[in-house]
């Protein structure tokens, strides 16, 4: 009588036959040549010099320039130029190009001619107000002083004390003769009858007349 022995032997691995997981599907992104390249009708390529400078959605700023200098120039300026300072570069040329379109003569140099001048003649107009502000303030100062001259003048001839000459308006100063005033009658001024001394409001009766 044969024994049957139990086969312990695993079966074989089965490989699954599934398809792969599909991968997502990328978006594809169409790059739009810069404005140089679409107005000089050539392909715009991945590193192109210009595209930076000159975007697809301003048209007129490479064509400004383009008028002026010239695709080739542009290009071996911006060449010549480190990456640092080429913005700057193309912002002068463009800033140019506009320049020379209102004034094709002299383009930017006169537009800075014009604001030279302008600024000679605002510097001039500031020198003259300065002067007029000088001789204003020491015609200010020579009439506080002759005001301040004057209100000393009868505050001592009336025995006050000085007033402050702030509080004195210009036009309350009195007027001050500093002459003694000989008044002689008709009759007796031939015949060398005695006249009259009158003092001036400043009181003179208050010193002696000789000494």
């Amino acid at each position: 009588m044969e024994s049957s022995s139990c086969d312990t032997t695993a079966p074989p691995p089965h490989h699954s036959s599934a398809s792969p997981q599909p991968q997502p599907a990328t978006a594809t992104v169409v790059l739009s040549p810069c404005a140089a390249c679409k107005i000089l009708r050539r392909r715009c390529v991945d590193r192109c010099i210009l595209a930076p400078y000159f975007p697809p959605t301003d048209p007129h700023k490479f064509a400004a320039a383009h008028r002026v200098f010239g695709a080739s120039n542009i290009i071996k300026l911006l060449q010549d130029l480190p990456e640092e300072h080429r913005a700057d570069a193309v912002s002068s040329m463009v800033y140019e190009a506009a320049a020379r379109a209102r004034d094709p003569v002299y383009g930017a140099a006169g537009a800075i001619c014009q604001l030279q001048r302008q600024l000679d003649g605002l510097k001039a107009q500031l020198a003259r107000a300065h002067a007029d502000l000088a001789a204003a303030r020491a015609h200010h100062a020579q009439l506080l002083a002759l005001l301040c001259g004057a209100v000393e003048i009868a505050g001592a001839g009336h025995g006050s004390p000085p007033v402050a000459a702030a509080a004195v308006p210009v036009a309350a100063a009195p007027v001050v003769d500093a002459a003694l005033l000989y008044v002689g009658d008709s009759a007796g001024a031939g015949a060398g009858g005695g006249g009259i001394m009158q003092a001036s409001p400043i009181g003179w009766a208050d010193e002696p007349l000789w000494t």
